[in-house]
């Protein structure tokens, strides 16, 4: 079972990101604080649930929550300063717009670049340990996952409503066919043979 908390701190905030292994669009970062006694029991890992009970669990969490908030690194941005860079550059932004200011933050991961002014401890697996952190990476799933749906909108051909901008065959097989788009992170191993692509 997951633990409510790793500090004694009221505001401690958990942080953490989605589709720093893409290929295309953005990465996005959440950051949550939970009340000291809810009862969202049911927070797991978000890689561990189907997308619908993710959706479910993403509306409870809004409604539960002491605060919340997304942040956003586009493919452009990921390209100019390296994805994990990237991946904290959002977690920061997601930190900027909470609406109570956290005591302390956990992140997912082992590595992190400090917020100001705030402590911070980086937990391996954190999702699957505390439940501010699992929360985060449901928040952080579902906003990248919706993200993801509107880019497919654009470019159907890269099948993004199923793959994500994974690098799964599929996905690679319509780069390799169509070409990248703007949303493609340049600086990622495209195709196996890296091949040099211009957006269509």
């Amino acid at each position: 079972m997951l633990k409510k908390r790793y500090s004694e701190f009221n505001f401690e905030a958990g942080c953490d990101e989605a589709g720093r292994g893409c290929l295309a669009g953005p990465v996005v970062a959440a950051a949550v604080i939970l009340p000291k006694n809810h009862s969202l029991n049911s927070l797991n890992d978000s890689k561990k649930l189907s997308a619908g009970v993710r959706e479910q669990l993403a509306s409870e969490i809004k409604l539960k929550a002491l605060c919340w908030a997304v942040g956003i690194v586009d493919a452009a941005e990921i390209d100019a300063i390296n994805i994990l860079n990237a991946s904290f550059l959002a977690m920061h932004r997601a930190i900027d717009q909470l609406t109570l200011k956290p005591e302390y933050l956990i992140i997912d991961g082992n590595r992190f670049n400090p917020y100001p002014n705030l402590l911070h401890t980086c937990i391996v697996k954190g999702d699957a340990k505390y439940m501010s952190i699992a929360a985060a990476s449901i928040l952080a799933k579902t906003a990248r996952d919706r993200l993801m749906l509107q880019m497919h909108e654009r470019y159907p051909q890269y099948h993004w409503q199923n793959n994500k901008g994974y690098p799964t065959a599929d996905h690679r097989k319509a780069i390799e066919t169509f070409g990248s788009c703007d949303f493609h992170r340049k600086s990622f191993q495209l195709l196996p043979a890296q091949l040099s692509l211009f957006s269509k």
